[in-house]
């Protein structure tokens, strides 16, 4: 049975960097799958990806060599099972606000006696070239499992749930968190109250001994990130860099490359 690399990388204290699949293209994703990416994380949560379209893609990069992920829409039984079961090697759960929230999600990832996760399926197994028996004996130390910190009340309970057994590392979604930082009156936070923000989430990562990460525009703050101590970080999507380079050709070209703001993720 294959090994998640990336969860070796992260329990060695080394930095891990990878994108986000926001097309849900194949193709896309077999050509993204064949580069040095650490993983590749199929959004779920806010892409129009249907169940077999994400097995098809979770397929594609696990026979490529690399590490498949899903952030699920919700960190529930029902999206974690499907999820893992359809391929995936791990998932990343958006808005882990508490304690609870976090454990709930945890044990939908694990079998049991770890956790609740339900035994069934063969495209898991396939994924990571194992025999039904050998996957449902090690899934649980092979999966892995990110939760995302999207607002003040996470960060507020950063220590307690990036303690709890079976967290792999935290992930921030900065636009959330943002968002979810604002005042009453609509106030946007300052780059120097969002940037305090991400320093607690990361020392009370360091105190527990919890991997943090963040997803990020462009590979300088990638690495400013890493040198901060961050190590699950995603630079960008496909979507992203497909934009980000057609409207660089046509600025290139003397031409107006948007009609629009160019792709968030």
């Amino acid at each position: 049975m294959k090994i998640n690399p990336v969860k070796r990388a992260l329990k060695a204290g080394k930095p891990t960097f990878g994108t986000w699949l926001s097309m849900g293209d194949l193709y896309a994703s077999r050509i993204l799958a064949r580069m040095n990416f650490a993983w590749l994380t199929l959004d779920i949560e806010h892409s129009a990806i249907d169940w077999s379209q994400a097995a098809m893609i979770f397929a594609a990069i696990a026979d490529a060599g690399g590490v498949p992920l899903a952030r699920v829409p919700k960190g529930n039984h029902d999206y974690i099972k499907r999820v893992l079961d359809a391929g995936a090697w791990g998932i990343v759960v958006p808005m882990v606000d508490t304690v609870e929230q976090a454990q709930i999600a945890i044990r939908a990832a694990k079998y049991p006696p770890i956790g609740n996760r339900s035994l069934g399926g063969g495209m898991h197994s396939m994924n990571f070239d194992a025999t039904g028996p050998e996957y449902f004996k090690h899934a649980n130390d092979e999966i892995l499992v990110i939760l995302q910190t999207e607002s003040p009340t996470g960060v507020a309970n950063a220590e307690a749930i990036y303690s709890l057994p079976g967290v792999d590392a935290i992930f921030v979604g900065p636009v959330d968190l943002r968002a979810q930082m604002r005042a009453p009156d609509g106030t946007e936070a300052t780059d120097e109250e969002f940037e305090a923000m991400l320093q607690k989430v990361i020392a009370a990562g360091k105190k527990v001994g919890t991997p943090t990460g963040m997803h990020v525009m462009d590979p300088q703050t990638a690495l400013k990130r890493a040198e901060q101590g961050m190590q699950f970080i995603a630079v960008g999507s496909d979507l992203r860099l497909m934009s980000t380079e057609a409207t660089n050709t046509l600025k290139a070209l003397g031409i107006e490359g948007s009609r629009g703001e160019s792709a968030r993720y």
